[in-house]
């Protein structure tokens, strides 16, 4: 829930703040205003309805799945991926003309890396969270089954 808050906060700011203006930070971060119709990197633009539809069952099953995360380092990556598809989904049902017709509201630009938002940032790390939990539980169930059978 607070990745949902945060990420729909921080573009709500930036759809007010940055409608006419870039807000240059340091090096080459900035503040930048951008509508995203498609999925990462801007690919697949127009296919709105059916992003929106696999968001929906994305966060269904990663929902469903929750139970059997056993450390607090895979619910929390989890939880970035769920709250960071369901901050970008809020953008494809609630801001466009029709159903999951609506555009992502980017605006954290790097200039060397594609826009992305407060969402994108939740799933990148929640997904490299995950990952690195993963990795590391496999290792450890590893380790001690070499353990056990020496």
């Amino acid at each position: 829930m607070t990745v949902l808050v945060a990420d729909q906060a921080t573009k709500a700011w930036a759809v007010a703040a940055l409608d006419d203006r870039i807000i240059e930070l340091a090096w080459t971060l900035r503040f930048r205003l951008a509508h995203n119709t498609g999925f990462a990197f801007s690919a697949g633009r127009g296919l709105g309805p059916v992003l929106a539809l696999a968001a929906i069952v994305i966060v269904g099953v990663l929902w469903t799945s929750r139970r059997r995360v056993e450390s607090v380092w895979g619910a929390l990556g989890l939880g970035g991926i769920i709250g960071g598809a369901l901050g970008n989904l809020a953008d494809r049902v609630f801001r466009g003309a029709g159903w999951g017709r609506g555009a992502v509201v980017d605006f954290i630009d790097l200039q060397w890396w594609p826009i992305f938002n407060v969402a994108d940032a939740a799933i990148t790390v929640g997904l490299a969270v995950v990952l690195v939990h993963l990795y590391s539980s496999e290792r450890r169930a590893r380790v001690a089954a070499q353990g056990t059978a020496g």
